[in-house]
C-alpha cells in the first residue's frame, strides 16, 4: 500500500521536509507578528490580533502517522480483513457511519453483509489468490447507496492495525503475517443517481422517438386487387436510437398501385419528424400520378427545404396489373430483389439516381419484371449492413433467404428477419416491405379478366366502343344495371377522346374480384378536366357524367407520350 499519496487528504498532516524547509514563508510571517507584538502598546495590556499569515499550529507528518490512523482519516469506508476466510481486521469511522459498526475477528461473509450486496465477496478470493487489484464498480446496496469498492492485496501491517484482532482472540504474531485484503469503498451514490436520472431521460426520448415512427407509419396496409403486401418495421434496441426508415402502400386508381420505402439518415425525434413529412409528400406526389422519377425528382427539392443537414434514401415504385412489372426510380436506397416462382431470384439495377437532397440531379426509371407468382421485397439497410461484412454481402445473403421463402407475404417477411439475424437488440432500425403477385387459378382466376380494342378514330369509333363494351360485359355476367353503367362509362370516355385526343386510340375493360375498371388511352398528352358545363353549352359534360356515375375517376400522362383516362366501378360482395 503506498498511503503515501494519500496525504494530500488527510486533514492536520504535513511532509517533514515541508516542515523543516526555512525558506517557507511561515518563519519571516512569525517575525513580524513578534515585532508587532513588542511594539503594540493596548490600554489593557491585551496584544494585537495575529495576522492572516500566522501560521496554525502544525500537524503531525505522515511519517509519524500508523496504518489505523491513516486509514481512519480517509474519507472513504474502509475494512482491512485478513486470511482465506477475511477476517475484518478494521474497520474505519467512515465505514462504520456508512454500514454500521462492525465486530473484529469475524469472517467478512458474517460481519459485513453490505459486502455480500455489493457482490463483493467473490472478489475478495481473486484478490488473495492472484494478489492483483480488482474493482467492482456503482454496486448498489439494499439501502439504497451506490459504491465503487476497490480491493486491494495487502502482504502484511503493523500491530497498530489488528489490535482489536488481538483483543478478540486472533491468531498469534506469527500468523499475523499472512495475506490480506484492503476494502475501499467510495460512495458514488450521486454520480449513480445522476447517471440513472441521464438514462431515464434517454429512455423517455428513445420512446417518444418510437411513439413518434410508429404512429406517423401506415396502420394499416392497404390491399391492391392484384397484390399481396405485408410490411415490418422494428426499431433498434435500447443502445440504439430511432432512425427514420417508413414504408407506404398507395393505390393509384385503374389497378395501379405505388410501394414506398425509405431511410433518413439521421436519428431521434427529428429524423422520424423529417420522415413523416417525406411520407406526407409522397402520398401527395402520388394522387398527381407522375411517373417514378418525376416523384423523386419533386421529393429531392423538398428535402432541401425540409432540412438541408438530413440526407434521406428511397424508393419509388409502380405496378401496373397489364404490363406485369415494377417501374421504378431509386434515390440512392438499395436494389429491389424479386424472386420468382422457381425461386430465381432478380436484383434491380443500381440506383437511378443519388439520395434525396442532394440536389442537382436529373433521376431516371428503371424496370423489374413481376410476373404472377413472383415476390418483390423492398427493404431498408438496417436489415443487410453489419459492420463485420460488406453490404453487399448482406444484400446476397437476403437473396438467398428470400429463395427459400415460401408462404404469405407476412410469413415471408418473419422468415427475412430471422434469417438475416436481427433480433430485439439489433443496432439499426429496420423496415421491410414484401409484395406478392399471386398466379391466379381455377375460381379465383374467373373473377381476374382484361379486354382491349384499338380504335382507329372516325365517327364509327364510339359505336364500335359501345358494341365492344356491351359484349364483354355481357360475358363477365355483371348485372344489367351495372353492365348499362359501364357501356355508357366507355362512350363517353371515347368520345372525349375524339373530341380532344389523337391517334392511336385504345379502350381498355378490366375486371377484378372487387372493381370493374375502364380506361381509354389516346396519344395527347392534355389532361382532361372536370367542369361545370354552362346550359347553352354542347360539350363539357363528359367527364362531368362520369363523375357522376362512377366510383371513382383519373387521368395520367403515360410514358411513351400521351394520356390515359379511367374509371371505377365498385362490385358488391
Amino acid at each position: 500500500m503506498n498511503f503515501t499519496r494519500w496525504s494530500a487528504r488527510l486533514p492536520g498532516t504535513q511532509r517533514r521536509a515541508a516542515a523543516r524547509d526555512d525558506r517557507s514563508p511561515v518563519p519571516a510571517a512569525r517575525a513580524e507578528y513578534a515585532q508587532a507584538q513588542a511594539a503594540a502598546t493596548l490600554p489593557d495590556g491585551a496584544l494585537p490580533v495575529p495576522p492572516d499569515t500566522a501560521p496554525a499550529a502544525p500537524g503531525p507528518a505522515l511519517d509519524d502517522l500508523s496504518a489505523r490512523e491513516i486509514l481512519g482519516r480517509l474519507p472513504a469506508a474502509v475494512a482491512l480483513l485478513h486470511g482465506p476466510d477475511h477476517r475484518v481486521a478494521y474497520v474505519n469511522e467512515a465505514y462504520e457511519t456508512a454500514f454500521g459498526p462492525r465486530p473484529s475477528g469475524v469472517p467478512a461473509a458474517e460481519a459485513l453483509p453490505e459486502l455480500a450486496e455489493l457482490s463483493v465477496l467473490p472478489l475478495l478470493d481473486q484478490v488473495l489468490r492472484s494478489g492483483t487489484a480488482r474493482t467492482a464498480k456503482s454496486r448498489r446496496t439494499a439501502g439504497g447507496g451506490s459504491y465503487t469498492v476497490t480491493c486491494t492485496p495487502v502482504a502484511a501491517w503493523d500491530g497498530t492495525a489488528d489490535t482489536d484482532h488481538e483483543k478478540a482472540g486472533g491468531k498469534d504474531k506469527e500468523n499475523r503475517s499472512e495475506g490480506g485484503v484492503l476494502v475501499y469503498a467510495a460512495d458514488v451514490t450521486d454520480h449513480a443517481e445522476a447517471a440513472e436520472r441521464l438514462r431515464s431521460s434517454e429512455r423517455r426520448h428513445r420512446e417518444t422517438a418510437v411513439t413518434l415512427q410508429r404512429s406517423l407509419l401506415p396502420q394499416e396496409l392497404e390491399q391492391p386487387d392484384d397484390l399481396r403486401i405485408a410490411a415490418t418495421y422494428q426499431p433498434g434496441g435500447t443502445d440504439a436510437a430511432v432512425g427514420g426508415d417508413w414504408y407506404d402502400v398507395i393505390t393509384l386508381g385503374a389497378g395501379r398501385t405505388a410501394l414506398v420505402i425509405g431511410d433518413v439518415m439521421g436519428r431521434g425525434v427529428r429524423a422520424a419528424a423529417v420522415m413523416g413529412q417525406l411520407r406526407t409528400a409522397v402520398r401527395a406526389y402520388a394522387r398527381l400520378d407522375l411517373p417514378p422519377h418525376e416523384v423523386i425528382q419533386l421529393l429531392d427539392g423538398l428535402a432541401s427545404e425540409i432540412d438541408a443537414s438530413q440526407i434521406a434514401t428511397c424508393v419509388y415504385a409502380v405496378h401496373d396489373p397489364n404490363e406485369g412489372q415494377l417501374v421504378y426510380a431509386s434515390a440512392g436506397h438499395l436494389p429491389i430483389l424479386v424472386c420468382d416462382e422457381d425461386g430465381t431470384v432478380h436484383r434491380a439495377a443500381e440506383p437511378t439516381g443519388p439520395p434525396l437532397g442532394t440536389g442537382g440531379w436529373v433521376h431516371t426509371s428503371g424496370t423489374i419484371a413481376l410476373p404472377p407468382g413472383s415476390t418483390a421485397v423492398l427493404y431498408t439497410d438496417g436489415l443487410v449492413e453489419r459492420r463485420s461484412e460488406d453490404i453487399d454481402e448482406g444484400v446476397a445473403s437476403l437473396a438467398r433467404a428470400l429463395s427459400g421463402a415460401k408462404g404469405s407475404p407476412q410469413v415471408v417477411c418473419d422468415r427475412l428477419i430471422r434469417s438475416l439475424g436481427v433480433t430485439a437488440e439489433h443496432d439499426d432500425d429496420v423496415a421491410v416491405l414484401v409484395v406478392q403477385h399471386p398466379a391466379r387459378t381455377g375460381t379465383s382466376a374467373e373473377l381476374f379478366h382484361n379486354a382491349a380494342l384499338d380504335l382507329l378514330g372516325g365517327i364509327e369509333a364510339t359505336p364500335r366502343a359501345r358494341a365492344f363494351a356491351t359484349g364483354v360485359l355481357t360475358s363477365w355476367r355483371f348485372p344489367v344495371e351495372l353492365r348499362d353503367l359501364g357501356v355508357l362509362a366507355a362512350s363517353e370516355l371515347v368520345a372525349n377522346s375524339l373530341q380532344h385526343g389523337t391517334p392511336p386510340m385504345r379502350l381498355g375493360l378490366r375486371r377484378t374480384d372487387r372493381r370493374l375498371i375502364i380506361e381509354v388511352t389516346d396519344g395527347d398528352d392534355h389532361l382532361p378536366r372536370r367542369r361545370q358545363a354552362e346550359p347553352a353549352d354542347e360539350a363539357g359534360r363528359g367527364i362531368e357524367i362520369i363523375a357522376s356515375i362512377a366510383t371513382s375517376w383519373g387521368s395520367r400522362r403515360t410514358p411513351g407520350g400521351g394520356k390515359a383516362v379511367w374509371c371505377e366501378f365498385a362490385l358488391s360482395r
